[in-house]
């Protein structure tokens, strides 16, 4: 069995829930070492197993004059780095078709971001890398869409897919959490993932000193939809952790403090343990009788 699909079949089993977690992007090789030695760690005595997760360039900034990373090349050096120091899968995200082959030979998870879910072309590139594919929901997208966009990636050869929600536009700046959407998105015959840092985004909500603007976001309602997300039973959980969040480049606001990653995650467990929320409920629609 080839590694990729080894490493599909021990998250579609994971017990209670596996984990997507790292900074947004890669600030320095120094902090991202730091950062995957410390989450590794956490997750390890948690019990849950662990995919690292940080962008090597965020091309979809509110603003051009925003920090994006250090670009692909360097990037991938610094996750293979990564990968062999705490012998830990990687995910990271990709934004043309062109990057997906070089990103394959590191990467064990293949990311296609939100607003990208629905383009053929990419999606059929990261799937000929054979590495496994997460999609998100586009924030304009009904969850039925995700059925098509993991189909895209059967197609292609590669069974090995997940899709995962992170909001659905809701007015103005401003995201909302709709829990029908994880049950909804299981149509799709493949592991639910929930973003339940980028699902609290407020896109192009925060003013920035000397003009401009960027995503603000809610952090303290990360536990509640942390909660909620495990409660309904998903398979996996993507959050973005950061050890100063006031001081990241990217995406601050929505970054959970890795002061309090063991916390959460110990929370989480619990729920997910008295829960049955990856059981269908058989409900019974014949008249009651005394």
């Amino acid at each position: 069995m080839d590694p990729s699909t080894m490493l599909y079949n021990q998250l579609k089993t994971a017990e209670p829930f596996f984990l997507l977690a790292g900074p947004n992007v890669i600030e320095s090789e120094e902090h991202i070492m730091q950062m995957a030695k410390h989450v590794k760690s956490i997750a390890s005595k948690i019990g849950i197993p662990l995919v690292f997760k940080s962008s090597f360039d965020k091309a979809n900034r509110t603003s051009s004059k925003s920090f994006r990373g250090p670009g692909m090349t360097e990037g991938l050096k610094i996750l293979e780095k990564v990968k062999i120091a705490y012998d830990i899968p990687v995910i990271t995200d990709v934004h043309e078709s062109i990057q997906c082959e070089a990103v394959g030979r590191v990467a064990d998870i293949i990311q296609i971001p939100a607003f990208l879910c629905r383009q053929t072309d990419l999606l059929v590139a990261a799937a000929k890398t054979g590495k496994i594919i997460n999609i998100k929901k586009g924030q304009f997208c009904a969850p039925s869409v995700m059925a098509n966009s993991a189909e895209k990636i059967r197609l292609a050869g590669n069974p090995n897919v997940m899709v995962c929600e992170r909001g659905t536009m809701f007015g103005y700046n401003d995201l909302i959490v709709d829990p029908r959407n994880l049950e909804w998105m299981r149509e799709a015959n493949c592991p639910v993932v929930a973003d339940v840092t980028h699902s609290l985004q407020q896109p192009a909500g925060k003013k920035l000193d000397g003009g401009g603007v960027a995503s603000g976001g809610l952090r303290e309602l990360i536990p509640c939809i942390a909660r909620t997300a495990i409660a309904v039973g998903v398979d996996g959980v993507f959050m973005e952790v950061h050890d100063d969040p006031l001081n990241a480049p990217v995406d601050g606001p929505t970054q959970w403090p890795l002061r309090h990653l063991e916390e959460l995650l110990e929370e989480l467990v619990a729920i997910a343990r008295v829960s049955k929320g990856k059981q269908r409920f058989n409900i019974d629609l014949t008249p009651f009788r005394d």
